[in-house]
């Protein structure tokens, strides 16, 4: 199996109301332990690189990574690129085989968020890759772009609708008040805003900001129209928490095959937990 587009993980999300992760990778043993938890669990999922993610393992490595793992694994793998600003880094994404993306142009006022996303669409199609854009702001941090709090803001369900009819766009993050990074206290989560967009918007809604949002509210956010969890901190906190932590005991250790091995497992657990709380889990 080659990778898929993110459009024929999503649809199927939506119609049968569960949701796919997206996990935030960084490197190859990130990349490994995504992968076999997922296949364990028969899930199809979703890798997200952001453009950093992308600058620092190189696009056409990621790209084979990808491809090896849809072969080897032969679940539905979709690779795709978060958080872009940047047109060109992002057509050069995709002339590179990325099948999905997310342009993002949401610190843009709304008629320039629209005419960029316009633009990033029709070069899409023409290659088949489908398109996720931002509405509204999820503050936090994200690879080198930081919101405050004060800058986020959420997504109205009316403009949302709207952006969606202008842009032609696959899916679109909502901003419901979740945020990129670690909260200090749990999130309130606006689902009466959520199910409105629900109702009156037909693509798959992406959720943004997941680390550390409660088993209870991601499964309400699922109910509500959420087909796309995005989950990154909490893959990276345990991972350099486990190396760390091979260090203190083995202080004279140099093996990378070594310190990886427990920092992949414990990766692998979280995303087998993450499957069976958005629902993915026995769908290939």
């Amino acid at each position: 199996m080659d990778i898929v587009s993110t459009k024929e993980i999503l649809l199927d999300a939506k119609k049968n109301k569960y949701a796919v992760p997206a996990f935030n990778i960084h490197n190859l043993e990130t990349f490994q332990a995504v992968l076999d938890g997922a296949w364990e669990m028969k899930s199809p999922v979703i890798i997200a690189t952001t453009p950093g993610t992308v600058e620092y393992a190189g696009l056409d490595y990621l790209v084979a990574i990808a491809k090896t793992g849809a072969k080897r694994y032969n679940i539905p793998v979709a690779l795709h690129l978060d958080h872009c600003s940047n047109i060109d880094f992002l057509q050069e994404c995709i002339i590179v085989g990325y099948k999905s993306v997310m342009i993002d142009a949401s610190l843009k006022n709304y008629e320039d968020n629209i005419k960029i996303t316009q633009e990033v669409v029709k070069f899409a199609k023409k290659y088949n890759v489908y398109v996720e854009a931002e509405l509204g702001r999820v503050g936090g941090v994200e690879d080198d772009r930081t919101i405050d709090e004060k800058d986020a803001f959420l997504t109205d369900p009316a403009m949302a609708l709207e952006f969606v009819k202008e842009t032609g766009i696959d899916s679109l993050a909502v901003a419901i008040g979740t945020a990129h990074g670690v909260y200090e206290f749990e999130p309130e989560l606006d689902f009466n805003r959520l199910a409105r967009m629900n109702e009156i918007i037909d693509i798959p809604l992406a959720l943004h900001g997941a680390s550390g949002v409660s088993e209870k509210d991601i499964q309400k956010a699922i109910e509500f129209g959420i087909c796309k969890i995005n989950i990154s901190t909490e893959l990276k906190v345990p991972f350099s928490r486990e190396i760390k932590k091979y260090f203190d005991e083995n202080p004279k250790a140099n093996d990378p095959r070594k310190y990886f091995t427990p920092a992949k497992e414990v990766v692998k657990n979280i995303v087998i937990d993450k499957i069976k709380i958005c629902g993915s889990y026995n769908k290939v």
